[in-house]
């Protein structure tokens, strides 16, 4: 028999049969569903520019950005789980300093810090506390003013110029760093971050004689004189022009070299007695001269505080001082005030901020800034 065989197609690869679905699909013409999408494409495009140009949803948006911005800058992948651990890690960013930040947080308080020199941290102990006015002792030997409260515990390297002028100047120049940003040029702002038109109140006390030791007191502010830093009476506008420091003469500072200094500007003021404001004539203080007026508590009462409470008489004395002075643009001190016990101590210092004294004579200072009731 003769054999017949069946001639079969060809076996289709898998290559050949996807390039024939290929050439199926492009032959294939649209249909009605996929012509309807091509033509509300331009619509949906119109709408989402409509949408994002529309005032509120570009608000959101900006805000998202910033936010997104912000996260980005703490830290590249934001690798924190909660916002407590952001505020630990935050003195690790680069963001988290800025350039005026040496008293950074300090409120200014109206706090003298006294015999300011035996801290273990002169002036700088008092700046962390926020106290306001600061007090050094000066005694001149061998052409130097030498800082200390009697003249055994002098020492040579603690001098008006290491412990006060050059450390002052210092801090002045880092809260008023030049910058690129125009608005840094010239600036004159004290050393308070938080208030930067507080001025520091700088009493030097000379203890040796004064017409011999003052002029130096005077030659020894010219790094802050010539910086611009002092507060100023200008005699032919009548003004006082506050500055970043304020120094103030008292001990045995002549009040005739006070007023003889006017070249070019009188720089330096007189710790004028608080008993001569009480009377209503303060002559000769006024305000192109003095600026703060002190005395011993126990002087400007007439004699000492017994028990524990100021009584009547005492009130109304403080009283006819404090405005007195206020009424002549003079502050007021009071010095040599109770430091215990500490509850009459304590107490002393409110009823004397309430009377309207600006500044509280303060050994302790810390316990002064201290006091929730008056700061």
């Amino acid at each position: 028999m003769e054999s017949r065989r069946m001639s079969l197609p060809p076996e289709s690869t898998s290559g050949s049969y996807l390039a024939a679905r290929k050439r199926s699909q492009k032959s294939k013409p649209l249909t009605g569903r996929h012509s309807s999408l091509k033509a509300l494409a331009p619509l949906v495009l119109l709408a989402l520019a409509i949408l994002i140009m529309w005032p509120p949803s570009f608000s959101v948006m900006r805000r998202l950005v910033t936010g997104l911005s912000l996260v980005a800058s703490v830290s590249p992948s934001f690798a924190y789980r909660t916002i407590g651990e952001v505020i630990s890690d935050w003195k690790n960013q680069p963001q988290s300093t800025y350039p005026t930040e040496f008293t950074r947080g300090i409120i200014p308080k109206g706090i003298h810090s006294h015999n300011d020199y035996w801290r273990d941290v002169p002036l700088f102990s008092a700046i962390a506390v926020g106290a306001v006015s600061v007090e050094a002792d000066v005694w001149l030997w061998d052409n130097e003013l030498y800082v200390g409260h009697d003249p055994s515990s002098l020492a040579t390297k603690r001098t008006f110029s290491s412990l006060y002028v050059t450390p002052l100047l210092s801090v002045l120049k880092q809260q008023n760093p030049e910058t690129s940003f125009p608005y840094t040029n010239n600036t004159r702002y004290g050393v308070f971050d938080t208030a930067i038109d507080q001025t520091l109140y700088l009493f030097v006390d000379v203890k040796t004689d004064g017409n011999i030791t003052w002029p130096l007191v005077i030659k020894q502010l010219e790094p802050l004189r010539e910086g611009g830093w002092l507060s100023y009476w200008d005699a032919d506008a009548g003004v006082l022009h506050p500055g970043a420091v304020t120094v103030i003469g008292t001990g045995n500072t002549p009040f005739s070299q006070i007023q003889a200094h006017t070249t070019p500007h009188r720089d330096v003021f007189y710790d004028a007695p608080i008993t001569s404001f009480s009377s209503g004539s303060s002559e000769p203080y006024n305000i192109s001269s003095v600026v703060i007026a002190s005395g011993s508590l126990a002087n400007a009462l007439g004699g000492p505080v017994f028990g524990t409470t100021f009584n009547d008489t005492q009130i109304a004395i403080l009283t006819s001082q404090i405005q007195g002075a206020h009424a002549a643009g003079v502050k007021v001190r009071y010095w040599e005030t109770p430091g215990w016990p500490l509850s009459k101590r304590d107490y002393v210092w409110k009823t004397l901020e309430g009377l309207g004294v600006d500044l509280l004579n303060a050994d302790d200072i810390e316990a002064a800034a201290g006091l929730k009731e008056i700061w």
